[in-house]
């Protein structure tokens, strides 16, 4: 048999990425631009509209290896039990000029593709996890989205506006969820600060309350699953889950809460806004429910699904997971509109709010860099730098982007999931259909947790369906685990 473990998954990589659309190199206007920032632009001066909020505890939560770092965050008590939370995002667009080369090139890409043996960058990683990065260590400009929280969760008052800021810890989710969770020791920085003890602590409580919060408002309580390949000695031996935790949620919860404030800031001017529209299959959600003792009504209801899932969570958390993919997969995906003054709202069905935008992630995704650019108008009192022509594309080229994103790191997983898998043919496994529709049938083995198609057997299964399957085939190159029903 073939040794499929010695490939160029780079090369691979490059190759999807030019197979969907994506220039995975930078252009040479690009690189000319890039050259002229040999080093980091003066910072503005603090005073009148910029705030000086160096001397804030800030600090960030994000992957082990992650330097594209998008926000920073701290939390301040206030005398009557609520908490004032900051949210500090990289002022992106002070460094990436609209129709500069860099922010012509952001556009057309409109996304960061993580491809798990290579990231290609949406600008330029001088940028990306340098100069536009909040770094620790670094002064930094941002625009900050400020907000209080009640003890039960609301959100009870918000503002907006421009700061220097100061990374004073670069953190990462698993040491901060492993120790809040009581999992583990603090991470060798926050051992090392009472202060910084008592601020992630605060911050986590106040996360867990925006999260409650969201439930009773009928926020489907969905647990997904990632996975990332093991590399041993430059060779790909597994690929395993990709863990959630307290840090993971506690990043969640404040970016659904800032969003939606930078959001409703912007309810009187034109701007894009993320929408999950109502579920696609929602007869086949119904359906799938009744099979397990739940009963939904005939037309969607968020809260009644939710509850639905909270149950199943309780009397099953083993395979919450896989039912909580079988609903993401027939709800559909969420999609990026223009949304005038006066549009009625569409809202995002799976959190159960009206008012969303992508506002917290300018290194990596080009709608929030545009949504930071009508943010720093409004403040200005500015006209709006994008006609409702120039959104209307935007959005609709972000959506199909991200689309193409998902399909590559789908493919690239693949890849690698083959490798890890090459050696088990004839196995068989526990597993979940994901996906049933023209193009075939295609299934999840619960673990490892591995995607393939089921070419034998397939016949009369749907969505949410659970079976054994055999594997049969893998093939690297083309990314193929084939499965047959056992």
């Amino acid at each position: 048999m073939n040794d499929q473990t010695h490939v160029d998954l780079q090369t691979i990589a490059r190759q999807v990425m030019l197979d969907h659309g994506f220039d995975p190199d930078f252009p040479p206007a690009v690189q000319q631009q890039v050259a002229s920032l040999s080093q980091k632009p003066p910072l503005p001066s603090p005073g009148g509209e910029v705030r000086d909020l160096r001397s804030l505890l800030w600090s960030s939560i994000d992957n082990d290896t992650s330097r594209d770092l998008d926000q920073i965050e701290v939390a301040e008590q206030l005398p009557n039990g609520d908490v004032k939370i900051l949210i500090g995002i990289a002022d992106v667009d002070a460094d990436v000029p609209q129709s500069s080369a860099i922010d012509v090139h952001a556009s057309s890409q409109a996304t960061t593709v993580y491809t798990g043996v290579k990231n290609f960058s949406m600008i330029p990683e001088t940028l990306s996890t340098g100069l536009t990065s909040l770094l620790e260590n670094q002064d930094n400009a941002a625009v900050v989205i400020e907000f209080v929280v009640s003890n039960d969760g609301h959100v009870m008052s918000n503002d907006l506006y421009r700061a220097l800021v100061h990374n004073h810890a670069q953190l990462t989710y698993s040491g901060v969820g492993a120790w809040i969770e009581g999992a583990a020791a603090a991470p060798p920085k926050v051992a090392a600060s009472s202060d910084l003890q008592a601020q992630l602590k605060l911050q986590n409580t106040v996360a867990q309350a925006l999260r409650e919060q969201r439930y009773r408002h009928g926020a489907l309580n969905i647990e997904t699953i990632e996975v990332r390949p093991v590399v041993i000695n430059d060779r790909i031996a597994d690929v395993v889950r990709q863990e959630k935790n307290r840090a993971t949620e506690l990043i969640e919860d404040f970016m659904i809460a800032a969003n939606e404030v930078v959001a409703r800031a912007l309810a009187s001017e034109s701007s894009i806004r993320r929408v999950v529209k109502t579920p696609e299959r929602w007869e086949r959600i119904v359906a799938l429910a009744a099979e397990q003792g739940g009963n939904l009504p005939a037309q969607p209801d968020s809260r009644a699904l939710n509850d639905f899932l909270m149950q199943r969570k309780a009397a099953d958390p083993t395979h919450f997971a896989d039912l909580s993919l079988a609903v993401i997969k027939l709800m559909g995906p969420g999609e990026y509109i223009l949304e005038r003054p006066g549009d009625p709202d569409v809202g995002h069905f799976g959190l159960a709010v009206q008012d969303y935008t992508h506002s917290t992630a300018p290194n990596r995704r080009f709608a929030d860099l545009v949504t930071q650019r009508l943010v720093k108008s409004l403040l200005k009192k500015g006209s709006n730098p994008y006609s409702d022509g120039d959104l209307d594309g935007i959005a609709k080229n972000c959506t199909a982007r991200e689309d193409a994103a998902r399909k590559v790191e789908r493919e690239m997983t693949k890849r690698t999931s083959a490798i890890a898998m090459s050696n088990r043919i004839g196995e068989v496994f526990d597993a979940i259909v994901t996906g049933a529709n023209t193009k075939g049938t295609f299934v999840r083995v619960l673990k490892p947790h591995v995607e393939g198609m089921l070419v034998q057997g397939q016949q009369g299964l749907d969505v949410g369906d659970g079976l054994k399957a055999k594997l049969v085939r893998t093939d690297v190159q083309k990314g193929y685990i084939d499965f047959a029903k056992a």
